[in-house]
């Protein structure tokens, strides 16, 4: 017989016992046919029954190693497509079902296409990370000044276990600033490099060799990408401000020329063609730093040329400095005589004229001392002005005062001659205006002391204190009053005594003797004889005023050599000197003629 092959179809278990069957039948036909002893095969049944065993527990091995496999294949592939999620941030795939069924085969043929997906997903995005990190890096490596960059993508570093839109996201807003960043700082690097081609061609320099010192690639002649680190932000800001300073310094210096020209010129009197060549440095004298922005305006050559200039007029300023100075001391000098204040020493005038000869003075610090003490003095005059005022009337009222008095003492002034008339009205306004001498002079003193109290100092009139002359024109004047009031009160004595002895020595008669009682009793009438001699009697003591008058002008004479020597009068006398004088009006009735 030949060997036994199952049919191709047979492939369960009963096929397989079936086929064992046969196989067992035809070994015992073959025992049978031979006569194998029966231990023989035992032996045989029994070796096949073993070999059996192996080879069914070969295959079940085999078949529980592959079963494992393909669950480890079924595992990876989940843990994957589950990893690919998370990385992704997706929750799931669209058309894929959250629970498989089937055989471990039909699951991991679903799953395979949705993690193919899943990883061309990956690869994308991490496409997409590696752009935009390696975007980010080139940026921040130009901020930073980084003058080489390999910007090979191989070299950026993606993190592959987040790969979410979110982050991607925060990348991308990430490039965006830094886009903006790079952006601002072109446009100060370009801010900073038109400022400095403004300014150096103000101040008249090479702004490319100042750029280039900067940073070469500033110069856009080098062709390469500009750096626009903060190192190289901070030198640009540093040489913007170094040259707007020199600006300023520039500027200033001209101004100060510019003013130092105008002096010059306005004292030495400079034609206008000469004065036109330097017009462009008096035009920068109204203009701050920021409105000069005329190329060349700025440059040392117009610096040196102005100061070569006020260097030539200064050494010809010599000569016309003391003219100027003589002029200005005369207008001091006229300030100080027309408000009787005090001029300054000829010995230090002198002194300051032999310094100008000499040169070893400074002219502008000169006059501007002259300057500020011509300012002082109109100031000082200008605050006098209100007591000058007082002054001068009360210099007019005195001497119409002193006229008065002369005018008194002259026994023909009631006679008829040419001009009496003119004499008789003077002496009614000289005699309102005398009367009106307090009340001036208080209200004189009153201002002066408060004008000395508030300018702490001495009010001097032609070197004297005026609060003395005032002070010793009141005494001056209760002296002539009590000499007056004396001289009246002998008269009336002796007046008295002549009419007694006249009326005791004549026998007159009852009219003569009514007319004396009534003369006696009543006052003595209207008085007229006695009015005329107490008029003479006036007339007589007028060689007192001319005395005080003397003594008023030796006064001021003295005074000037006192320098503030205060007389104070006497009010105890003061209200004497009244009482006399109304006790003597009181006893004579009409007005006393002059």
């Amino acid at each position: 017989m030949g060997s036994f092959q199952a049919p191709p179809g047979m492939r369960s278990s009963a096929l397989l016992e079936t086929s064992c069957g046969y196989l067992l039948q035809e070994l015992q036909m073959i025992w049978n046919e031979v006569g194998e002893d029966q231990s023989e095969r035992e032996k045989v049944l029994l070796e096949l029954e073993q070999e059996c065993l192996e080879v069914y527990r070969r295959k079940v091995d085999r078949a529980n190693m592959s079963r494992a496999r393909l669950h480890q294949e079924l595992a990876e592939s989940e843990a994957e497509f589950t990893h690919l999620l998370l990385s992704l941030g997706e929750r799931s795939l669209p058309g894929r079902p959250e629970k498989m069924s089937g055989t471990i085969k039909q699951q991991l043929d679903s799953i395979t296409p949705a993690l193919q997906e899943m990883r061309l997903r990956k690869e994308e995005r991490v496409n997409q990370f590696r752009a935009v990190q390696g975007q980010i890096q080139k940026i921040s490596a130009e901020i930073a000044g980084q003058s080489e960059y390999d910007d090979s993508i191989t070299n950026v570093k993606v993190n592959e276990n987040d790969l979410s839109l979110k982050k991607l996201e925060e990348y991308q807003n990430e490039l965006q600033r830094l886009h903006n960043e790079k952006n601002n700082r072109l446009q100060q690097v370009e801010k900073y490099i038109a400022a400095v081609h403004n300014l150096s061609a103000t101040l008249g320099m090479e702004s490319s060799m100042i750029i280039t010192k900067v940073h070469p690639s500033l110069n856009e002649l080098c062709g390469i990408s500009k750096n626009i680190s903060d190192g190289i932000l901070a030198k640009l800001n540093s040489t913007v401000e170094s040259l707007q300073e020199e600006k300023q310094k520039r500027l200033e210096k001209l101004h100060q020329l510019g003013k130092a020209l105008k002096n010059l010129w306005s004292l030495m009197d400079t034609s206008y063609g000469d004065r036109y060549l330097f017009s462009h440095v008096i035009d920068q004298l109204s203009v701050s730093s920021a409105e000069v922005s005329d190329p060349g305006s700025l440059t040392l050559d117009i610096i040196q040329q102005a100061e070569a200039e006020v260097k030539r007029l200064d050494q010809l300023k010599a000569s016309k400095m003391k003219e100027l100075f003589l002029k200005k001391q005369n207008e001091l000098e006229e300030i100080c005589n027309k408000s009787h204040m005090e001029i300054p020493s000829r010995s230090e005038m002198e002194n300051i004229l032999n310094l100008i000869n000499t040169g070893e003075i400074d002219y502008a610090e000169l006059l501007m001392s002259i300057d500020e003490q011509i300012s002082r003095a109109k100031e000082e005059a200008s605050s006098r002005k209100s007591i000058m005022e007082k002054v001068e009337k009360w210099i007019l009222a005195r001497d119409e005062e002193r006229w008065l008095e002369e005018y008194s003492m002259d026994e023909n002034r009631y006679s008829v001659s040419r001009g009496a008339h003119r004499n008789l009205r003077r002496a009614e306004r000289a005699r309102v205006m005398v009367n009106k001498i307090p009340a001036l002079v208080d209200s004189l003193m009153a201002k002066t002391k408060s004008w000395e109290e508030e300018r702490r100092k001495v009010f001097l009139y032609d070197e004297v204190p005026l609060l003395a002359m005032l002070e010793e024109y009141n005494l001056s004047r209760q002296e002539r009053e009590e000499e007056k009031q004396r001289q009246r009160m002998k008269k009336v004595q002796s007046q008295v005594v002549v009419e007694q002895e006249n009326f005791t020595t004549s026998r007159p008669s009852t009219s003569n003797r009514r007319l004396s009682n009534k003369s006696l009793n009543g006052g003595f009438g209207n008085a007229s004889p006695l009015n005329r001699r107490l008029s003479l009697s006036i007339q007589q003591l007028g060689s007192n005023g001319k005395s005080s008058v003397a003594l008023g002008t030796s006064f001021i004479k003295e005074g000037k050599k006192a320098q503030g020597k205060r007389i104070f009068p006497r009010p105890n006398f003061t209200y004497q000197l009244r009482d006399e004088t109304a006790s003597v009006v009181s006893t004579f009735s009409g007005p006393l003629s002059p």
